[in-house]
């Protein structure tokens, strides 16, 4: 939703580098977007658009190693996607990927802890 600290967050992301992204990341937040869960906050085409303008603005990565650190196996990909793109952080509210922070050097951090963050 336009101004909450997610969307902020996303913002300070693309002013300060590059988002990353694979397939199989993109189609997980398709698949999360898709949630009746946010009906009532954000319509279905505003996020049809941040979903499209993810795709159109984010660097596409193809990760070849595979990691498997968390232990909820389906937040790997992510990390996948972190380490083969050398990004500087994750920005997540998941607590399964949290409590990974740093890995490997890359800061897991959550929304409003990025954009409070002075990086660089």
């Amino acid at each position: 939703m336009a101004g909450s600290v997610p969307d902020q967050a996303v913002r300070r992301a693309r002013t300060l580098g590059t988002l990353l992204i694979s397939p199989e990341t993109l189609d997980e937040l398709a698949e999360v977007l898709s949630r009746e869960k946010f009906d009532r906050y954000v319509s279905w085409e505003k996020r049809q658009e941040f979903l499209e303008a993810m795709a159109d603005q984010s660097v596409v990565v193809d990760p070849v190693e595979r990691i498997q650190a968390s232990r909820d196996t389906g937040d790997n990909m992510f990390l996948d996607v972190a380490v083969e793109g050398k990004a500087l952080a994750i920005i997540t509210g998941d607590g399964d990927l949290l409590e990974l922070h740093p890995y490997r050097g890359i800061a897991i951090v959550k929304p409003a802890s990025f954009i409070e963050r002075q990086w660089g």
